[in-house]
């Protein structure tokens, strides 16, 4: 679902854009094909468990990446992300049947003239899974 425009007048807490995800064991497989990060914490359920983990875990940089593209289309162009962080504050277990749900909400969180602070909220299920996740884009 997209919210206001770029172009749009903004206000602090705007909701510019939100979607949720279902991301898959496949999911996992197929990122880490891409990205070449072949941990087998993110697709061996024994790995997981042998080192402390709750399950099989969604790649930190999968999450972030499918945090910030939820703004690319109100953005336009992904050129226009000027800088973008976060802290990883809960991992994301993949169910090996019913994999995960994310959902992704972007607001504003400040404006300035020069460029726009969007603030991420990544949830899963009722947890909050990144902490701190802002973008500053160009408006």
């Amino acid at each position: 679902m997209s919210g206001l425009a770029i172009g749009d007048v903004l206000a602090v807490g705007d909701v510019v854009a939100e979607r949720s995800i279902h991301l898959t064991r496949e999911s996992l497989v197929r990122y880490a094909g891409a990205s070449g990060d072949f941990n087998p914490i993110h697709y061996r359920d024994d790995v997981a468990s042998a080192v402390g983990l709750p399950g099989v875990l969604a790649h930190g940089m999968l999450t972030m990446g499918i945090a910030v593209q939820t703004i690319v289309p109100w953005l336009g162009d992904a050129g226009r992300v000027l800088e973008y962080g976060v802290k990883f504050t809960r991992p994301v277990v993949v169910d090996p049947v019913a994999g995960a749900d994310l959902t992704v909400v972007a607001k504003v969180g400040a404006v300035a003239e020069d460029a726009v602070r969007i603030d991420l909220t990544v949830t899963h299920g009722q947890t909050t899974v990144l902490g701190r996740a802002q973008v500053r884009v160009r408006p």
